[in-house]
């Protein structure tokens, strides 16, 4: 074998390992329905829920926090929005088996994820993203 064809065999192998690890420290398998495990609160509230895991020092998340806290507060028993700090509290994060922070998860009001979004995400595009769900919170 040439010494590019060993080195992608071996990155591979790392991958795996590394993925299988993951998967068995979350208590995931591949036939796990992941967040969707998350949704007894929605079902509770009956509204749509904003989930928001980052970490307090995190550049993106720390910009999206008066985002999310104005959001709660505007659309008070319109909208359940959850902030998770993953660096404070790791266990709950591991359900939703994010691969970076920020991410966002939009619940339906019956506790169905509809879209998940990675990275910051505006108070518009956060807007925007309820509408093309067919979510109306006005």
């Amino acid at each position: 074998m040439t010494k590019k064809v060993q080195l992608l065999v071996m990155s591979a192998a790392v991958a795996l390992v590394a993925g299988a690890a993951l998967m068995s420290r979350s208590g995931a398998s591949a036939g796990s329905k992941g967040p969707r495990t998350m949704a007894i609160d929605a079902k509770a509230t009956g509204i749509p829920r904003l989930v928001d895991l980052g970490a307090g020092k995190c550049i993106p998340c720390k910009a999206m926090a008066p985002i999310l806290d104005q959001l709660r507060t505007d659309y008070t028993g319109k909208l359940q929005v959850e902030i998770i700090d993953v660096w404070q509290d790791r266990a709950a994060a591991e359900p939703y088996r994010i691969g970076m922070i920020p991410t966002q998860i939009f619940y339906a009001a019956d506790g169905r994820e509809l879209s998940r979004h990675e990275g910051f995400m505006s108070r518009e595009d956060i807007l925007a993203r309820w509408k093309a769900l067919g979510v109306a919170l006005d």
